[in-house]
This record gives structure tokens, sequence and C-alpha cells, in this order.
């Protein structure tokens, strides 16, 4: 039997699997590379991954996960910054979170965006400036909100909620990191405006991995949770959202085409310090760790500088 070079070249990749859990890392060789995270026993974390099969390819196109594993110095965001062209949010889409902030529940989504150098790493810390930080009688109100965030895989317009999971590479855990005082209070009148109260440079870690829609079928499954400084905030499940991932993609394309790498923040559960009687605001020092089931969890210091 005779083999082409072509096909010789195929049977000697050495192929593995389809990609479950995306991560973007630095290795102990210094040099970047996309990988399917292997986990250690009895987590589903991928933040405390420290080896992973290396992809070669495209994550958000063709790709091929080989059997070289490398180790994980340092995980990256998921995709480079400039690789996701919109970073698109949803506001009040837990009904416990309108009523905390006193908010009449939607009846569509609402939307808006962060710019995608809002976008930051897992673990490094999200930085705050002084025109964020305590002045004269303005008080720095920075607060926390932990989401389930959608990663788009290709091109949608105008599509159905039945069509929308198709569309979709994975799911990952966001903060959308908000400074009050910004938003509401220096807000605009008579509802708050949102780009100044949380569009800052790194004031949205994601990650630490974008895990398939093979591993996750049903995104409305799942417990996410916020702690500060390991102290629980807030503990609740994706099944309580308004909106659902499948409806939020579908709005999201009416009339704006979702692109390869776009990803959408899906709105915060209740447990903010917005509405709270004595809100604890962060400070410069403070941990926040947001997490996502099966996912895994950021975990960054705010850093005033």
């Amino acid at each position: 039997m005779h083999l082409s070079l072509k096909t010789l070249l195929l049977l000697s990749l050495p192929l593995f699997s389809n990609g479950e859990r995306f991560v973007r890392f630095i290795s102990t060789d210094n040099k970047e590379y996309y990988g399917d995270a292997i986990l250690p026993a009895n987590t589903t974390d991928a933040s405390k991954s420290v080896q992973a099969r290396v992809i070669q390819g495209d994550i958000l196109g063709d790709f091929t996960v080989t059997k070289q594993v490398k180790p994980i110095k340092k995980l990256l965001a998921p995709l480079p910054n400039e690789r996701v062209r919109t970073v698109r949010c949803v506001g009040f889409n837990y009904v416990a979170h309108s009523e905390e902030a006193n908010v009449t529940i939607p009846q569509w989504p609402i939307l808006f965006y962060k710019p995608w150098t809002a976008l930051n790493t897992p673990s490094d810390p999200i930085p705050i400036t002084a025109g964020y930080q305590t002045q004269g009688n303005f008080t720095s109100t920075m607060d926390y909100e932990t989401e389930l965030v959608v990663v788009i895989k290709k091109k949608a317009f105008n599509i159905t909620d039945d069509e929308a999971l198709d569309h979709v590479l994975g799911y990952t855990v966001g903060h959308d990191v908000s400074h009050r005082g910004w938003q509401i209070d220096r807000g605009g009148q008579p509802q708050p405006q949102y780009s100044m109260g949380k569009g800052a440079d790194g004031w949205a870690p994601w990650g630490p991995a974008i895990v398939s829609t093979s591993l996750i079928p049903d995104p409305q499954t799942l417990n996410l949770w916020t702690k500060v400084n390991g102290v629980m905030q807030q503990n609740d499940t994706t099944a309580n959202m308004i909106f659902g991932v499948k409806h939020l993609v579908s709005f999201f394309s009416m009339g704006i085409t979702l692109l390869p790498g776009d990803v959408i923040f899906t709105g915060t559960p209740s447990g903010v310090n917005l509405g709270k009687t004595n809100p604890q605001w962060l400070v410069d020092g403070d941990v926040v760790e947001v997490g996502l089931e099966n996912v895994g969890t950021c975990t960054n210091a705010l850093k005033y500088v």
C-alpha cells in the first residue's frame, strides 16, 4: 500500500481531541501559547491548572489540540485584547439585583459597552487611577460584579434564539468592575451612565479559560459567586437571569453584527455594594475573586496608581 505525503503528514500529526478548556498562557520558556488546560484532580477551576496541551491554529477558526504538553507559568486573558472586537455588557439582568438597586425590572436587555482596553488577565491588578480615588468630598465607591461571559465564535446577524448557541465558542467568568460615583452620582440624570463608571483600562478581568459548549451545553445551570478578601458577597445561579444566553445573543444580533471574538458580559446577581445599607466600597489592596461553576476563578487586587 502506498500512502501520499499528505496522508503520511496527517497520520503523524499528534492529534488529541477537540478543545474543552481554552487557555492562553506563558510557559516556562517565556513564550506564549494557546492550550487546552489539563485540570488537576478534584477541581474544575482552570486557574489551578499547571499544564496544558498546546493548540495549533486559531481557536476562533480551525485548530488542532496536540499531545504536546507545556507547563503554565502564567495564565493570560483567554484572547488578546485586539482579538476581541467588542465587549458587550448587560445591565440589571437578575431580578434581585434590580430590586436591590431600586431599578424597574427591564422589559428588554439593557446594553452597554466597555472598550477592549478594559479587559484584564485573571490575576493582574485592577488599576485605579487618581480620578477614581477619593478626592475632596467625592468618595471612591468601587464595586464588584461577577458575570457569566459568552464568547462568540462565528459571525451572527439577525439570528433567532434557537440559532444562537451555534454561534458560541464557550463561556468564561468576568468581573465587571464598577465605580458607582461616576456611574450614578456623577452620571446622567435621571438615568445613570455607564462608560465613566465601568470602562477604565483593566476593569474587566476575565478567564481563566473559555470552556467549550460541549462541556457546558446549558449555560443557565451554573453557580457564580464573588468573594472579597475571602468573604462571600455574591452567590447565585445563572438560572435566575432575566434574559438567558440564547436570547441575549439573538437580541444583540438584531441590528448589530456579532463577530468572532466578541464577548458578552451577561449581568450580575444580587449582593453588590450598590443598594446595601452599609456598603463596604473596595479600596486599595482589596482582593476580589469572581468564580463560575465548571470554569474557574479570576482573582485580582485593586491597586491605586
